[in-house]
C-alpha cells in the first residue's frame, strides 16, 4: 500500500453534522482508502496538514444498489474516518 496522503485521503466530507463537529469538538471527517488502517490515516493527516492527531475513528459504509432503466447496479463500499486534532490546531478545508 502506498503511504502517500494523496492515495490515503480521498476527500473531506462536509455535511451539516461534520461541520458542527469541526466547530465544537475539533473533529474533521474524511473519505479514505478502504484498506487504510488508523495508524496510516493518522500519519497521512499529520503529513498532509501539519497538525497533531489525537484520535482516529473509522467506519466502513456499505454500498447499496441503485435501479436504472437497464437494471440494478451495486455501489462500492467506502470508508469514513473522523479525525480529532489537538487543542488549538485546525485544518483549513476551504
Amino acid at each position: 500500500m502506498n503511504l502517500e496522503p494523496l492515495y490515503i485521503l480521498r476527500k473531506p466530507l462536509l455535511t451539516e453534522k461534520s461541520t458542527q463537529q469541526m466547530e465544537e469538538n475539533n473533529v474533521y471527517t474524511f473519505e479514505v482508502d478502504r484498506h487504510a488502517s488508523k495508524d496510516v490515516i493518522k500519519a497521512a493527516i499529520e503529513k498532509a496538514y501539519g497538525v497533531k492527531v489525537v484520535k482516529v475513528t473509522t467506519q466502513v459504509r456499505k454500498g447499496g444498489s441503485r435501479r436504472f432503466k437497464y437494471g440494478t447496479v451495486a455501489e462500492h463500499s467506502w470508508k469514513r474516518a473522523a479525525v480529532k486534532v489537538a487543542e488549538g490546531q485546525s485544518i483549513e478545508l476551504f
